[in-house]
């Protein structure tokens, strides 16, 4: 028969093996997360109000084209409208015609109007993401972060500062565990 002494010692010297395992893996990984907020940053740094003002004035340049535009098609409407049923059938396709594509250049010029409008607020807030990053960096640097998270990017939580990148980037691992095997790269997977 076994010991019952001998067996409780087993499960001590286990039990504590386990509990020395479990510190040694806990202090390993050391992994200390935060979180910035870009957008409340953003929103308190004094190059907010004069992007914002600038941005204005840039929309207001645009909707004002947009808006002489609407006003001669508008003008044109009215003089078709009050003279159609003199118009020969030749005369009223042919002005029908015109209204169309002014009023399809409109709907272009909108668009284009609002992707000028977002290529501006990108090209002015760049430099300042720029600093925001930088940073970023030097806090999480200086108070030990592993990882830092951006929680208000689009509604998810967006990865914005790796202590070491190499070591958190598990893509190759994950290509493996789906049976491909990564094809060697110059600079390794980014994330």
């Amino acid at each position: 028969m076994f010991n019952l002494k001998y067996i409780m010692n087993i499960k001590f010297v286990l039990i504590g093996f386990a509990l020395a395992f479990v510190s040694f893996c806990a202090n390993a990984q050391n992994v200390k997360i935060g979180y910035a907020s870009t957008s409340y940053i953003v929103s308190q740094m004094p190059e907010a109000k004069s992007i914002e003002s600038e941005l204005q004035g840039f929309q207001k340049q645009l909707s004002n084209k947009i808006n002489a535009t609407m006003s001669g098609f508008q003008q044109q409407l009215q003089q078709y409208q009050a003279g159609a049923t003199t118009m020969t059938e030749e005369a009223r396709a042919k002005k029908e015609q015109e209204l169309s594509e002014l009023q399809q250049q409109i709907q272009k010029d909108q668009q284009d109007a609002q992707l000028k409008l977002q290529q501006k607020e990108q090209e002015l807030l760049a430099p300042v993401y720029d600093k925001i990053q930088a940073a970023i960096d030097k806090v999480a640097k200086a108070n030990n972060y592993t990882h830092i998270l951006a929680p208000d990017v689009g509604g998810n939580p967006v990865l914005i500062y790796v202590k070491d990148e190499k070591e958190a980037n598990i893509s190759d691992l994950v290509l493996k565990e789906l049976g491909i095997t990564p094809a060697p790269s110059k600079e390794g997977a980014k994330k």
